[in-house]
């Protein structure tokens, strides 16, 4: 039975980044030629000392140096989509941490092109999507545990990850309203939690 799953699961990511649902990458590997997507890094530590106190870079305005060190980070799992719905396929996902591609053993250039719920097990969607509007309405979501699976089909437990919305804060009309008057804008959702905190199922 279990191989039976793991068949499915493999075929389901097959589809998912090959001829089936490949959608438009719009998000190059890091690098130094793009600054170690430098703007996305500050985003992702701002929202979350913003909603939690807790950081992902040494600073707030921490050097694309910085966040090159994030980008190839090996034991901490971060990754991220935008709110856009893409090919009907919802969100996909636009970044990951090394230890976030070695996770889902995926590369790079396939990993932007996975519709983020593709991560989870069909079984599992309803659960992810109803973790997804609490942290929608309440910011972010701390000690979450889930089943997710890797672009090879394996399946793994992740324990304690925060779950977090990224948002820019403007003083113009639209988003949501923030403190003393301040809107924030959504721009999608991340997640972090540890490799040591990852225990995979057989």
């Amino acid at each position: 039975k279990n191989m039976g799953i793991r068949v499915v699961l493999v075929l389901f990511f097959a589809i998912s980044v090959g001829q089936g649902v490949l959608l438009p990458s719009r998000s190059p590997r890091p690098s130094e030629a793009n600054l170690w997507h430098h703007s996305h890094a500050l985003l992702l530590d701002r929202s979350l000392r913003k909603l939690t106190g807790m950081a992902l870079l040494p600073r707030p305005n921490a050097s694309p140096a910085e966040a090159s060190c994030l980008a190839s980070n090996t034991q901490l799992v971060v990754v991220s989509h935008g709110q856009e719905e893409v090919e009907g396929q919802g969100p996909i996902f636009n970044y990951a941490t090394q230890a976030g591609l070695d996770l889902f053993e995926a590369s790079w250039e396939d990993f932007v092109k996975i519709p983020s719920r593709s991560s989870a097990e069909p079984a599992e969607r309803g659960e992810r999507q109803r973790l997804l509007d609490a942290v929608t309405r309440d910011g972010f979501i701390k000690d979450y545990s889930g089943i997710r699976v890797s672009s090879t089909g394996r399946r793994f437990w992740i324990r304690d990850a925060v779950v977090w919305n990224l948002f820019d804060e403007t003083g113009i009309e639209g988003g949501v309203l923030g403190e003393e008057g301040i809107r924030r804008i959504t721009r999608g959702q991340a997640a972090l939690f540890r490799v040591a905190d990852v225990q995979y199922i057989e």
